[in-house]
């Protein structure tokens, strides 16, 4: 399996020249988990952005922007232990979700409806949901 890096600089994703301003702490207060490291390496070296990645489209929105965009889409409001972190330029979000068994998971939900039963796993982390559309995978199969 291809690291984080290796997948977003294949795609050419631009890269952060400094830090984020917004601290992890304040994000994991609000979702009640600790991020993965994988998302971490993502959201501390690269810029939110927008390209295909294999077959699908993907945006994954800049770490300083998660906070904003899932306050105003009432992400945290509806989805409990759910991050949002981008979408598919379509109707559907990307999300990093704490299951009830406390497993962390990588989701593709709709936007119009916020209940976590529309959830489909998209990758059992990170690193393997970049991995999936570098290898051609389709969301909905």
């Amino acid at each position: 399996m291809k690291s984080v890096e290796e997948v977003l600089i294949k795609y050419n994703w631009p890269a952060r020249t400094s830090k984020p301003t917004t601290a992890i702490s304040e994000i994991e207060n609000i979702i009640k988990f600790k991020l993965p490291d994988d998302y971490l390496i993502f959201a501390q070296n690269f810029l939110g952005s927008e390209t295909f990645i294999g077959q699908e489209f993907v945006r994954l929105w800049d770490f300083d922007e998660l906070l904003t965009t899932n306050k105003d889409y009432q992400i945290f409001e509806n989805l409990p232990r759910t991050l949002g972190i981008g979408g598919n330029g379509s109707s559907e979000f990307i999300a990093i979700e704490q299951t009830e068994s406390s497993k962390i998971r990588v989701v593709i939900s709709p936007f119009i409806d916020l209940d976590k039963s529309y959830h489909i796993e998209i990758g059992d982390s990170f690193a393997d949901f970049l991995n999936r559309l570098d290898h051609w995978e389709e969301w909905f199969k």
